[in-house]
Formats: structure tokens, C-alpha cells, sequence
């Protein structure tokens, strides 16, 4: 009984009522919660509540964070780590304690939030906006700098678009055409091996195709239902918060690219602005000692944004080398995840990337497939408009 609540759950088994669409139903159930008062009212022990009540904990599972509150929030705790650095240590390592707890909690539930999306998008506007009032009228970037950091900035948004058209769901049809077309292709078969010797006739491959026990379609080999999305999505990788759409087959590419883009500009902007404040010093020692940057407001909130920008790049960087190494031993991240469920796989490099073995054809075949991927479905469930 213990092993079964530690046990995570598969990603395909079906979802109980705390995660049905319909939410007067699912706020009200907490399964093992649930049990455990059961099992208490059967022994005639009181249930221990604390100092929280039944009401209040049903409150805060399912509170939802206003996105307004939350965006304005953002430029006033900054300009609060700039007034000492004490206070900027400080709220910069509360800040990513909170956004990771709302990203967990939210994760536990299985419901879609645009708070992550509206929190990215909104730090690179206001970085943008702080590097032309703050940073461009000290002279110290020329035209052409400024040009390629806006070209960046265009750049990231219109990967960010592309890869919001959608990951690729598995329509109900899609497993249709692919009957017919096998059809065919083996009624043509069998008469091209009819004509040929018999040496040469080999069996042409099939792939196994599986039913999904939440959509109860079929469904192609590597696909895996999304408890966030509710769909099923070919060669699934895994749901991301901060574009609020999963990574799949379709927009696998182009998330790759808005991750490679952001980093490369957020970099080179960093760059920038340590050189401006402090030209004296190098730039990796200028993040960790730069003389007199307290003394303005102006050069002091820069400085925090410096730090706060080289946070999120940080763990960008990380998402950066652990996709580069999943496409290189062609495994995605919900198969990385179920193999080491079922330890079916072994760890490598220092546990950056699961290795199992199954689909990997080589670092340069691993590429080629990556890069040359297509959509076999069109997606009903995206549209151009669908941006959010």
C-alpha cells in the first residue's frame, strides 16, 4: 500500500476525477486524502487538520494566481533588490523558489496555465524595454549592437509563435490514412515480390500502433497522451509550462531553435550591459564585483536585471544541452522517463541523458532523422490563431 502512493503514475493511465475537465467536480476530490480520513473514521481516530482548515486547504489547491498582480509584482521586487545587495540576494533566490513551487503545484493538478507563458514573455519585454532607456542613451552600444539584440528579440517571438501552432495531435483519421496507405503499399508490394525471385522477397515492415486508454484512439509509435492537453501527440517529448503547449513531433524544431535564439541573445545582451556599467572589468568578474553600481538607481536596477537574466539563462542553458543530447541518442523525454521507470535504460554523462538504445541509429542518422521530421497528421486541435 505504501509502494503504491509513492509510485508515480504512468503518463498514459487514465485520469480519476481530480483531474476531470469539469472543475466543480475535480476540486472536490483529493484521493488519498480521501482515504486516509476513511481509514481514520473507521479506527475512530480524529483526522489531523492542524491549523488548516478542510475549507481553507480546498482554497489553496485550487487557488489560481492572477497574472496581472503577478506581472506588476515583477518590476517592483526588482527595483527592490537594487536599493542594497543584500536585498537583491535575497529576492533573487526567493524569486525562483516561488515561481518553481507554483510550477509544481500547478504540475500536480494537470491544468494549463498561461502565468508561465505571460511571466516569460513579459521579462523579455521589460529587459528590452530597460536596456533602450537605461542602457542605450549612455552611449556605450553602438547602432549595429542594437540592431542585432532587437533582431534577437524578433526573432525568439516569431520562433515562439511557430512553435505555439501546435505539437502535432493525433487525429482520429490519421490512423484511417495510415491503414490505406499500407493497404496499398502492400497490395504493391506483393506484386512486385510475386515478380521477383524469391531470394529477394523480404517482408515489409510494420510498425505497431497502440491504443491509448484515455483517448481510446489509436495511435502511432512514440506517441503519448498529455494529461495537460488532454490529447494524444506524435513523438511526445514533454509539456512546457512556458509556452503552455507540449513538445511534440510538429514544433519539436522550432522550440529548439526559440530555446537556442533566446539564449544566444540573452548572452550577448548581458554582455552588453556588464560592459556599460562596468568597462573595467572582465565579464565574467564584472556579474560578481562591479565597483559603484550601487551609487545610481538607474545603474544599480541593471545590474539586478544582469543577474536576474543570467538565472533564467542558466537554466536554459541546461534545458539547451539536455535537448542536444536527447535528439543525439534519438530518445525523447517521456521515453527517458518511462525507461528509467521501468529501468530499461542506462544514465549517461553524468545523468544529462538517458540512453535506451531503441530508436538510435547514430549521432549523424539521430540528426538527420531530427531535422528531417514532418507532421504525418494535420492537427484539428491548433490553429494559426492559437497562440495562447
Amino acid at each position: 500500500m505504501k509502494w503504491e502512493k509513492l509510485k508515480p503514475p504512468d503518463p498514459d493511465d487514465p485520469m480519476c476525477c481530480c483531474g476531470c475537465d469539469i472543475y466543480q467536480y475535480s476540486c472536490c476530490c483529493d484521493c488519498e486524502d480521501l482515504d486516509e480520513a476513511f481509514n481514520s473514521w473507521l479506527k475512530e481516530k480524529t483526522p489531523y487538520c492542524g491549523l488548516q482548515s478542510p475549507v481553507l486547504g480546498t482554497m489553496i489547491n485550487n487557488l489560481e494566481i492572477s497574472m496581472i498582480p503577478a506581472l506588476l509584482l515583477l518590476p517592483l521586487l526588482l527595483r527592490a533588490a537594487s536599493l542594497h545587495y543584500l536585498l537583491g540576494i535575497i529576492i533573487l533566490t526567493a524569486l525562483p523558489g516561488l515561481v518553481l513551487s507554483y510550477y509544481y503545484a500547478t504540475h500536480r493538478r494537470k491544468r494549463r496555465t498561461l502565468f508561465f507563458l505571460a511571466l516569460a514573455l513579459y521579462s523579455l519585454a521589460y529587459m528590452y524595454y530597460l536596456f533602450i532607456t537605461e542602457i542605450l542613451p549612455r552611449g556605450d552600444v553602438s547602432p549595429l549592437q542594437m540592431c542585432v539584440v532587437t533582431t534577437g528579440m524578433i526573432l525568439t517571438i516569431v520562433s515562439l509563435i511557430h512553435t505555439k501552432r501546435g505539437p502535432g495531435f493525433v487525429a482520429d483519421s490519421l490512423h484511417e490514412a495510415r491503414m490505406d496507405a499500407e493497404d496499398h503499399s502492400n497490395h504493391c508490394d506483393v506484386s512486385i515480390q510475386l515478380a521477383a525471385p524469391e531470394k529477394t522477397r523480404k517482408q515489409a515492415p510494420t510498425t505497431k500502433w497502440t491504443l491509448c486508454p484515455v483517448c481510446k484512439i489509436m495511435r502511432p509509435p512514440r506517441a503519448g497522451h498529455c494529461r495537460t492537453c488532454g490529447s494524444c501527440v506524435q513523438r511526445l517529448d514533454h509539456h512546457c509550462v512556458w509556452i503552455n503547449s507540449c513538445v511534440g513531433q510538429a514544433n519539436h524544431r522550432s522550440f529548439l531553435q526559440t530555446v537556442c535564439v533566446f539564449v544566444l541573445t540573452s548572452v550577448y545582451g548581458i554582455s552588453l550591459v556588464l560592459r556599460s556599467l562596468c568597462p573595467c572589468q572582465y565579464l565574467v568578474t564584472a556579474l560578481f564585483y562591479c565597483p559603484g553600481v550601487y551609487s545610481q538607481p538607474s545603474t544599480a536596477l541593471c545590474f539586478i536585471c544582469c543577474w536576474y537574466s543570467s538565472i533564467i539563462t542558466v537554466g536554459l542553458v541546461y534545458l539547451l544541452v539536455a535537448q542536444v543530447l536527447n535528439i543525439s541518442f534519438n530518445v525523447t523525454g517521456r521515453e527517458a522517463q518511462l525507461a528509467l521507470r521501468n529501468k530499461k535504460g542506462q544514465s549517461r554523462l553524468w545523468g544529462l541523458v538517458v540512453d535506451t538504445g531503441e530508436h538510435s541509429r547514430g549521432f549523424y542518422q539521430n540528426w538527420v532523422e531530427f531535422l528531417t521530421m514532418k507532421d504525418s497528421s494535420v492537427s484539428f486541435h491548433s490553429s494559426p490563431t492559437d497562440l495562447v
